[in-house]
């Protein structure tokens, strides 16, 4: 299971009255959540499922969360996993280590599932979506974004280039790749996929 980030406070800002949280206890009940999530999705989750899993009893989860709804939507948040820093000397090699982090990260089954029930679950509880657009799309986006910028800044990529389409094809390419059926333990395959993009937005 991907590292997990803090757990956020309630949507609301408030603090609940009540014994002092307890950090251990809010990952395993995000971490529970997760895993349920992954295995029933949002309708077949429920606190009753997670307190077991995470061993706390209900009440602990409903002094720190109102219901399951506002629990998914910070353990949604709680998907997020570092990418590699760009090392800012080559928009190749940088592009290439962030499509493969990317890669890895999609090539996880209970991940692959999760994005899939979150595609598919959108309209039922279209805050679950946002959320995860909001706090893990985004800004994995805002990371390669910026490097094919200052790709195009300082002359490595054609003046031209459009930022976002070419956004969409080194993400997409890779979101894609496990639900083709095709071998998720290819180390080249980002390479290539990067190689590929920059033969036709190269400076020449």
């Amino acid at each position: 299971m991907t590292a997990m980030t803090a757990v956020h406070a309630p949507q609301d800002g408030t603090r609940r009255a009540g014994r002092p949280r307890s950090a251990a206890a809010d990952r395993a009940i995000i971490a529970a959540t997760l895993e349920l999530f992954a295995e029933s999705g949002a309708e077949g989750l429920c606190i009753e499922k997670v307190a077991a899993k995470a061993g706390v009893g209900k009440a602990t989860i409903y002094r720190r969360w109102p219901g399951k709804e506002d629990l998914l939507l910070d353990a949604i948040s709680a998907m997020r996993s570092p990418l590699p820093k760009p090392k800012g000397e080559s928009v190749r090699e940088d592009l290439a280590a962030l499509v493969d982090a990317i890669a890895k990260e999609s090539g996880d089954p209970r991940r692959a599932r999760q994005f899939a029930l979150l595609l598919g679950e959108g309209v039922a509880y279209p805050r679950l979506l946002e959320r995860y657009i909001e706090t893990v799309v985004e800004p994995r986006r805002d990371v390669v974004r910026g490097v094919l910028k200052r790709g195009v800044a300082t002359g490595e990529l054609r003046e031209e280039t459009s930022v976002e389409a070419a956004v969409d094809m080194l993400t997409g390419a890779v979101l894609a790749r496990p639900r083709t059926g095709r071998d998720r333990s290819d180390r080249g395959y980002a390479r290539r996929i990067v190689d590929e993009l920059l033969t036709g937005l190269a400076s020449r």
